[in-house]
């Protein structure tokens, strides 16, 4: 049985036959819009017939007849259009704000001053994307940084100055080397090391044999191995082995103050340990807490040094002793010119406490100039009481130089 939609969508597909063929094109490459997928934007009046002519509104005398037939065989692929939505509505499958929005590309453009990535929010042509060399990605299992700084105060002063004043030079050199596990590759392990060395001289007017004097010479090593335990906690094993590597005298004498592993000292300790690293870089925390350690004084020459100023007992190279350990570290970025390092460690046999706390301020003035002041504050009860300081000893040197730094990541 024929019905009126029948007749409807048979007079629907002679009026697309009839448009297909005004609107085919001789080129195969050029799509036709009677053929795009139904998509509803708004609602239309259909009209049973299109207009004769269009009017171009500035009353010309030119042959617009081109403008009228194309504007008649638009409407025509409109109505039809229309009308077959009208009609099936089922193949109507997105209107216009259903549309899916194309995908943006940008360009990141880097800031290397402000340390960070900008996004521009407009579409760029791909004309813009330049090809990238490929390149195989190396994975680095040992994160290695090497920082080195030569710093120091320089003045002359002529013998005829009317305010007096002494000549005087003081250097510092701090190198350390810190070869760190990638805990990228290996979540589960923790293994940190770093060698760190500090020496300084300063000339030493009020010493009538020696011109310079050695006021800096600590040789550090130190070790953390450890397996997570849960979070940010790791079972963990801790080494220092640290002593000085110059002959240091008293002053006016030829008596030894310090020489080579006189003193020295090794502390291995059982424990655990906690690690954050922010995802930034600026803030760096490690607490190691050992319950079971072993602590070892050195005093290798103890016929020219009097091993007590150290601890150990008179006529003895060593002092063995067993107890807990503590050792905080923590290193804060606080400006991109600014940075602070702290360390804090004490160690116990429950008779006596020997602990140290380190502070390094370092301002940056530019990429190899920069300004440190550093801090250690010691107590060392095992020493003889001095009248002054009681058991408490205290350093502070503040020094001006170059500073260079490099980085594996």
């Amino acid at each position: 049985m024929i019905t009126r939609r029948h007749i409807v969508l048979f007079l629907l597909a002679i009026a697309a036959v009839a448009c297909v063929k005004s609107l085919a094109q001789p080129s195969s490459s050029t799509s036709n819009y009677m053929f795009m997928p139904l998509v509803f934007d708004r609602q239309q009046q259909t009209t049973t017939a299109p207009p004769e002519g269009v009017d171009n509104g500035l009353g010309l005398r030119v042959d617009d007849s081109w403008l009228t037939k194309a504007h008649r065989q638009w409407r025509r692929v409109n109505e039809v259009r229309h009308n077959m939505m009208i009609e099936n509505p089922h193949l109507v499958r997105l209107n216009e704000d259903m549309l899916p929005k194309p995908p943006e590309q940008v360009v990141v453009e880097p800031d290397p001053s402000a340390t960070e990535l900008t996004v521009p929010t407009g579409i760029v042509n791909g004309e813009q994307f330049k090809p990238v060399d490929r390149r195989e990605m190396k994975i680095h299992n040992w994160l290695h940084t090497f920082t080195g700084s030569l710093q120091g105060t320089q003045a002359y002063i002529s013998s005829n100055w009317y305010q007096g004043g002494e000549n005087n030079l003081n250097l510092l050199a701090d190198l350390q080397w810190d070869c760190n596990l990638n805990q990228k590759f290996h979540p589960n392990w923790l293994f940190n090391n770093t060698l760190h060395y500090r020496f300084g001289i300063a000339t030493a007017k009020g010493d009538s044999l020696r011109k310079y004097s050695i006021n800096e010479d600590n040789f550090q090593f130190n070790s953390q191995l450890g397996f997570k335990a849960v979070k940010n906690w790791y079972y963990s094993a801790t080494l220092l082995f640290k002593t000085q590597l110059f002959k240091n005298y008293i002053t006016n004498t030829h008596d030894l103050a310090a020489a080579f592993l006189s003193s020295g000292e090794l502390n291995v300790g059982l424990g655990m340990t906690y690690n954050y690293k922010d995802k930034e870089g600026y803030k760096v925390f490690n607490l190691s807490i050992a319950p079971l350690s072993y602590d070892m004084k050195i005093c290798r020459d103890i016929v020219n040094i009097d091993p007590t100023k150290f601890g150990i007992e008179e006529g003895h190279h060593l002092k063995h002793s067993f107890g807990s350990t503590v050792e905080m570290k923590f290193e804060w970025k606080i400006t991109p010119s600014i940075n602070w390092k702290t360390r804090f460690y004490a160690f116990t046999d429950y008779k006596t406490v020997q602990g140290d706390w380190e502070n390094t301020f370092l301002f940056l003035v530019s990429s190899h100039l920069s300004t440190q002041i550093f801090t250690h504050l010691r107590y060392d009860k095992s020493r003889p009481r001095s009248e002054d300081w009681k058991y408490w000893q205290f350093k502070e040197i503040l020094s001006f130089g170059l500073t260079y730094k490099f980085a594996t990541k």
